[in-house]
């Protein structure tokens, strides 16, 4: 099943991505405005089941991000070995792991272009994985981690480097350009472990492979995040945790490797699907 959040002839609607096209659900589910309303309601299940048998509504759509109204979207930096020994600093990999913010603004859906601002043009592709809450809490044991995902989705974190480097603490800058990055295309209802423990995550740009790893070797798994990040903020249905990106973004390249207009980047997971993104220039 795909739940995805689109715009069709200048409405948003939310629905399932099928063989044959979209159909939309929210016109039948008034009560939850959003995507993020039926996850809080616990209604994934009952919107499945309304699709079953149905023909599509739409054959011609736009994707939107599929959560537009997250109350946090929150990153997990330097995730992978490869990742931590890009730094070159010397250093183990660390005891607790790094984050930052991002804002829904950041990000545009899938088949939608990334844009590269005038300021610079150093835009970066990071491919990960993006878990969404669905069920909130605070001080998660990892044991009770996976009760707390509803879905997943694919996340391409483009990132403007130089701009990463403006301050002494923070990444945020480089991290929030409008229209930088992507989320989608859409939401895997999250059933059991096997959907994450260890499945393969690549990035490639105009059909090369840049990227490519396991969530087994992540440094801190996901439950760890949810415990980590759920020990200082309050989780709550909708929210995203976007895991961490594997070595080979276009930074790390001798010379650089930035996405330039017409570049194409396609995110893939195993089970989850591909985000694809074009570029263009503001």
């Amino acid at each position: 099943m795909r739940f995805a959040t689109v715009m069709a002839q200048g409405v948003r609607l939310y629905g399932v991505v099928a063989p044959d096209g979209f159909v939309a659900l929210s016109p039948e589910f008034p009560h939850w405005p959003s995507l993020r309303d039926a996850i809080a309601a616990g209604g994934l299940p009952d919107l499945a089941l309304a699709s079953a048998g149905r023909a599509a509504t739409h054959t011609s759509w736009s994707y939107d991000i599929p959560i537009p109204n997250p109350e946090k979207i929150i990153c997990v930096g330097v995730n992978f070995p490869d990742r931590n020994a890009e730094y070159k600093d010397g250093t183990a990999a660390p005891p607790n792991m790094s984050l930052f913010i991002r804002f829904p603004r950041s990000f545009v859906g899938h088949e939608a272009p990334l844009i590269r601002p005038p300021e610079s043009h150093k835009l970066d592709y990071e491919g990960e994985i993006a878990v969404v809450i669905g069920k909130g809490g605070r001080r998660i044991p990892q044991d009770r981690a996976y009760g707390h995902i509803a879905a997943l989705t694919l996340c391409n974190e483009g990132t403007i480097r130089d701009w990463v480097r403006h301050a002494k603490f923070n990444v945020t800058q480089g991290k929030n350009w409008d229209g930088s990055g992507a989320l989608g295309p859409w939401l895997v209802p999250f059933e059991d472990a096997e959907q994450l423990d260890d499945i393969r995550l690549t990035t490639k740009v105009n059909g090369t492979l840049r990227q490519d790893d396991r969530t087994g070797r992540m440094l801190f798994g996901i439950r760890r995040q949810i415990e980590y990040i759920s020990t200082f903020t309050t989780l709550v249905p909708g929210d995203i945790i976007v895991t961490g990106t594997p070595t080979g973004a276009g930074a790390r390249f001798d010379p650089p490797k930035f996405l330039k207009p017409g570049d194409v980047i396609e995110v893939e997971a195993d089970g989850i699907g591909v985000l694809r993104n074009s570029v263009i220039d503001e």
